[in-house]
């Protein structure tokens, strides 16, 4: 590092879980964020902010007048723009050593392959289950932290599936794809903006220590968050036996 980045990193290299050595890690990490809306927003400014190297932003949205209750990373001229080139220009004002990558579409599941194979840890801040099952499924398959948050009303939740290994169970385990779960939109129901914050914030936090080798947090656990009597409670996530992801695991495990 140089003298400029020993200086901007200065409060993360006093931390004995940090130091020298875990900021450079963060300086070469790459992290893929799945959406920069109110959950992708405090993510993608903490993270860049933080010095992580390369971030792909992955969202095929424009910004629209409603979005700026609670998505801070974007502001009042770029509405019409889409939210990555909007993001992107933010997070350069931020930070200008972080590389970022925009990614203005949808992608198909091959695709999504292909950004999480070159991720370091991935952030599902994504606004629907189908995007959730992808991403985990792929994540799973490829053996890439994933840090998944979601925020609705006044309740939000985060949890952290590490597949480096094996054995953890994964978001399907937790909500199994098919179930009868009720999928709520903050444009037809609401969001309390200040709640996008508290969950993005912790996915940022969370993937942070992933990046440096910390081992203590979220992973195999789900941290609910109410706003409403500001309580956070966690609850311990096992693994599902009949998870036809994890199954689709052992089964590509055996044959190898």
């Amino acid at each position: 590092m140089n003298d400029e980045q020993l200086l901007r990193y200065s409060r993360h290299i006093l931390l004995d879980a940090v130091g020298i050595e875990g900021q450079t890690r963060l300086l070469q990490s790459h992290a893929l964020i799945i959406g920069v809306g109110g959950l992708g927003s405090p993510v993608s400014m903490y993270l860049a902010a933080s010095g992580v190297g390369r971030l792909t932003l992955c969202d095929h949205d424009q910004v629209d007048l409603s979005n700026l209750q609670r998505q801070i990373v974007h502001r009042t001229s770029a509405i019409g723009l889409p939210k990555v080139a909007s993001a992107e220009h933010t997070l350069k004002e931020i930070n200008p050593e972080v590389v970022c990558t925009p990614v203005a579409k949808r992608v198909d599941e091959t695709e999504l392959g292909r950004l999480v194979a070159e991720a370091d840890v991935v952030l599902d801040c994504s606004d629907n289950f189908a995007t959730r099952y992808a991403v985990n499924r792929v994540c799973r398959k490829l053996g890439k932290p994933l840090v998944s948050g979601a925020a609705i009303l006044m309740h939000g939740q985060v949890s952290v599936f590490d597949f480096r290994r094996t054995d953890v169970p994964c978001y399907n385990c937790l909500f199994p794809e098919g179930a009868e779960v009720p999928e709520l939109r903050c444009a037809t129901t609401g969001v309390l903006a200040p709640l996008v914050g508290l969950v993005g914030t912790i996915q940022a936090a969370e993937a942070l220590k992933l990046l440096v080798g910390m081992e203590r947090g979220l992973s195999g656990a789900l941290l609910l968050v109410d706003a409403i009597d500001m309580d956070f409670s966690r609850n311990t996530v096992s693994r599902d036996p009949s998870c036809c992801v994890c199954a689709t695991l052992n089964t590509t495990d055996t044959e190898h």
